[in-house]
Parts: structure tokens; C-alpha cells; sequence
């Protein structure tokens, strides 16, 4: 499911209890100078990144100031964070002159205390190559080093390296629990590109040996990940990223079951095992 880009107004994109992702969360703030905002979302543990700007963030007590240091696009610095409890109000204070925000969040009943993901605490890994057009670069916000800080919820950005590529692999699934093979988890990408009149494509086959669909992507597109192999590309001459929320229904390990008619291309992509292993 493909959402074009809208203005939300500050309201959720993805909301509690999604028909197609019910375990995912997702909402994009844009605040001025001063502005602020009140985030709660029942039953959904939740994690606010700046695309842009820098905010405060006062939740559970504490007060996380200066979050954030990208001041013109996602291309321009680290991300940082904030983990904000299941259940729990966050108030989002915008302290530049503009800022754009992301809230993600996963399905999960347990209590996990509050704390901040700086530009140092980013953990990226970069793989694949040119001549296999699979070259890019992997910050995890939310990745496998907070296991024991967070439930269900796995946030990272995504970018090609250099311009034009594949994305997503060879193609892959999560949307069954039937370990060791795959676990099921609910997927949304939020999508920009450099400069930002490029655009790409996203690929959704629900079963393999059988069509599936495409869907154009442009500056500020959503794509909604429910099931199926799900690759994707950018134009030659652009740059892609994409903002990524995974919720596992029953683990926060990210098992993923490559399509068997390309999964002998894992053997050709340098790094993919170290990428694959840093969802886990």
C-alpha cells in the first residue's frame, strides 16, 4: 500500500491499530521555533527522531534537550533519538527555526524507563557494491544493541550509496512467525530523495512465481509493508533514503525469509550477512 504525500497536519499517518500494519505506528510533526506538541499513543511504545531540526523532549520525568542536528535535509548529519515509554506523553518542543519530526512506534504492553539515542550511539554498517548495484548504508537508531531497553520496535535510516541501485536485496519477507525460518513483522518506510524532484519504485510480490505490484515513490512517499518480497530502486542520478519502522508481533529479532528464486544472490553482495545479522 502506497500513501502519496499529504499534509497530515501533525496527525498520525499510520495510526493505532492499522488495518494492514496494526503493529506499527507512525506520525510526522513539523514544528516552528517554540512550537510544541503533545505525543501519547495507547499501547504502542514509541521513539521521536528529527529528520530535521532539534527539539526537547520532556517525557516520564526527564527532560532530553537538543535532540537532533540535521538542519536542512536527512542527508546533512546523524541521526538522534528519544525512547518514549509504551503508553507514555511525550511533549515535543521545537528549539531551531524549523523542525520536522518522526514518531515511530510498536505494539507492546510492558513498561520500558525512557532514554536518548545520540549521533554517537548510531550503529551503521555499509554493504553491498556498484557493479551488483546494492551499495548502501545502514544507521540503526533502534537497532540489536538496546535488546534489552526496548520491546518490539526497530528503527533505522536507510541510503544508497551513490546515485541510482537497488534496495531490499535480494528480496525478502517477514509476515509470518514460523521460526527459524521468518518471524512477522509489520513494515512502513517513509521515503525522500536527493535531489528531491527523483523519485523510485517499490516492488510488493505477495507470493512467490506470481505478478506483483509496483508503486512510484516520490519525495515524501509512505509505503505500507504488510506482506510479500518488497525490493526497491531509485532513478539513476538520484539518491534515495528511506525512514524505516519494523514491529515484531512476537520478538524484536528481525528473522527475513529470502525469496528462494534470489536468495543465491546473498552469496554475491559483499556485507549483506553483516547486515542481515544487525537486525537480529
Amino acid at each position: 500500500m502506497h500513501i502519496a504525500p499529504y499534509d497530515n497536519r501533525n496527525q498520525p499517518i499510520i495510526g493505532a491499530s492499522h488495518p494492514h500494519v496494526p503493529l506499527v505506528y507512525f506520525n510526522i510533526i513539523k514544528l516552528q521555533r517554540g512550537e510544541s506538541f503533545v505525543s501519547t499513543v495507547t499501547g504502542y511504545e514509541t521513539c521521536i527522531v528529527p529528520a530535521t531540526g532539534t527539539i526537547d523532549v520532556r517525557t516520564g520525568g526527564q527532560l532530553f534537550a537538543a535532540i537532533g542536528n540535521r538542519r536542512q535535509t536527512v542527508w546533512n548529519g546523524e541521526p538522534e533519538a528519544v525512547y518514549v515509554s509504551t503508553g507514555a506523553t511525550a511533549e515535543i518542543t521545537c528549539q531551531s527555526a524549523t523542525a520536522e519530526i518522526f514518531v515511530a512506534g510498536a505494539l507492546f504492553d510492558t513498561v520500558f524507563p525512557p532514554f536518548a539515542i545520540l549521533a554517537r550511539d548510531i550503529d551503521p554498517i555499509q554493504y553491498g557494491s556498484d557493479e551488483t548495484k546494492t551499495h548502501r548504508k545502514i544507521k540503526h537508531i533502534l537497532g540489536s544493541k538496546y535488546h534489552d531497553k526496548v520491546g518490539r520496535l526497530l528503527v533505522s535510516e536507510l541510503y544508497t550509496v551513490g546515485t541510482g541501485g537497488w534496495s531490499g536485496f535480494p528480496s525478502h519477507k517477514h509476515d509470518t512467525n514460523r521460526l527459524p525460518l521468518e518471524t512477522h513483522h509489520d513494515e512502513v518506510y517513509n521515503f525522500r530523495f536527493n535531489p528531491p524532484h527523483g523519485s523510485g519504485l517499490q516492488m510488493l510480490q505477495r507470493e512467490d512465481g506470481k505478478p506483483g505490484d509496483a508503486y512510484h515513490l516520490v519525495d515524501g512517499s509512505t509505503m505500507v509493508i504488510d506482506k510479500g518480497y518488497h525490493p526497491c530502486c531509485v532513478l539513476p542520478g538520484y539518491q534515495m533514503y528511506y525512514f524505516t519502522i519494523l514491529a515484531g508481533e512476537t520478538q524484536r529479532s528481525l528473522v527475513q525469509y529470502f525469496q528462494p528464486s534470489h536468495a543465491d544472490q546473498i552469496e554475491t553482495i559483499p556485507g549483506i550477512k553483516d547486515m542481515i545479522a544487525k537486525f537480529k
